[in-house]
């Protein structure tokens, strides 16, 4: 004697094989996608909070009178007036340029040349590299006051050796003639080593045919720097270049606790000055008029930059 078995569906069963095969897959797409956007819900409402309404109300303030004691008054443009108005405006901007090109000058080629030098290396070459990288790890103050005292006129490391070899002491940050200098080698010492490892990978992809073929043909150490080196590292030096240009146009920690600004204004940058503003006078509105131009020069320029880069590529 048969028995027959009869086995119920489940309503989701009826349900998928009425709709078939390709309704059944969409749904679940459509699931793996709602998981997906839930998951990325936490970083949209951390942008959206820290960086979108930030910049969104930064750019309100420009327009207005705000110093968090009076209710905020509509001025239009007057903050962006007081600050062409303001002498320290344009000694602001020239200072920043020039301690952005004096880190061009010093501090691009400084972090290309050790990394070449640290991929020559056939031993230690994990101890050198965390010897380059150990300046990024201090906190950027602790590297202001320890090289503040390496300027020191007095008992300072660098006078001190001045003087062991006989020569006069220099003063490092009470000159107008050697104290911005004195910043941007503070600056390239703390920032050297994330650019250096940087580097190390971008050597790192370059196949040892290339420098073969080169030494077959008779090619120098330049000729091989200039004509393998380069060429293969053309697209993380120009980013590099970017990023060092708007890294250095807002500089502040150095100024701001090493030299204040001074001597008689001639460390005074950007972002010291936007501080001063806000919190010395008071003066939130014309502080965040003064960001929105930076902002503004910082997008434009890399936008610019990206383009030209880009064509010339």
């Amino acid at each position: 004697m048969s028995t027959t078995t009869i086995r119920v569906r489940a309503p989701s069963e009826v349900d998928d094989a009425r709709t078939g095969p390709a309704t059944g897959r969409l749904r679940r797409r459509i699931a793996d996608n709602l998981t997906a956007y839930g998951f990325l819900c936490a970083a949209l409402v951390c942008f959206a909070l820290f960086s979108w309404y930030p910049i969104i109300r930064g750019i309100l303030l420009s327009f207005q009178q705000v110093n968090f004691v009076t209710a905020p008054e509509w001025v239009g443009w007057q903050n962006f007036a007081t600050l062409f108005a303001d002498p320290l405006f344009g000694v602001a901007w020239r200072n920043t340029l020039l301690f952005t090109g004096l880190a061009l000058v010093v501090g691009f080629a400084i972090p290309f040349a050790v990394a070449i030098v640290l991929n020559e290396l056939r031993h230690a070459k994990a101890y050198f590299r965390m010897v380059v990288y150990l300046p990024v790890m201090l906190p950027p103050v602790v590297v202001a006051i320890l090289w503040k005292w390496f300027y020191d006129p007095g008992p300072g490391l660098f006078n001190s050796m001045l003087r062991a070899v006989g020569l006069p002491d220099l003063a490092w940050l009470d000159s107008t003639d050697t104290s911005m200098l004195s910043l941007v080698l503070v600056a390239t010492w703390a920032a050297m080593g994330s650019a250096t490892l940087i580097y190390l990978a971008a050597l790192a992809t370059i196949p040892g045919e290339l420098y073969e073929a080169a030494e077959l043909d008779g090619a120098n150490l330049w000729q091989r720097l200039r004509h393998v080196t380069i060429p293969q590292t053309r697209f993380v030096l120009l980013v590099m270049l970017l990023m060092q240009i708007v890294a250095t146009m807002q500089v502040f920690t150095e100024p701001y606790v090493m030299t204040g600004g001074g001597p008689e204004d001639s460390t005074v940058t950007v972002l010291l000055l936007l501080y001063r503003y806000a919190f010395t006078y008071n003066d939130f509105g014309t502080a965040s008029a003064m960001s929105l131009l930076l902002f503004v020069f910082l997008g434009g320029f890399s936008a610019l930059y990206l383009k030209l880069t880009k064509s010339g590529g």
